[in-house]
């Protein structure tokens, strides 16, 4: 009897899991791109690339989107500084005219 109880919670812990699975839409995707590769005339060298590749988990990693944006901010910080000392190049130089060289 104990058997018969473990293996119906477990079938219920089963059947949940399935459910939330659904639910997420993860079996729909995961049977689409299953689909996609059974149905790919050439079949590819790797398979787990390939589903990788169709589930867009080859994309950046968070750290290394993370490192970007902080470089990005910095970059814009200096772009901006190089922008104000240009006007302030600018108007210094437009200011004062310089002085045309007369061939003697």
């Amino acid at each position: 009897m104990r058997c018969f109880l473990r293996h119906m919670a477990a079938d219920s812990k089963r059947e949940q899991f399935r459910r939330y699975l659904e639910k997420a839409g993860v079996l729909d995707t995961l049977t689409k791109v299953l689909v996609a590769l059974y149905e790919e005339p050439e079949k590819p060298n790797n398979a787990l690339d390939f589903l990788k590749q169709h589930l867009c988990v080859a994309g950046p990693e968070t750290a290394d989107v993370e490192t970007l944006r902080l470089e990005l901010a910095d970059l814009k910080q200096k772009y901006e500084a190089l922008q104000e000392e240009f006007k302030e190049y600018k108007s210094k130089h437009s200011e004062t005219p310089q002085e045309e060289k007369r061939p003697e």
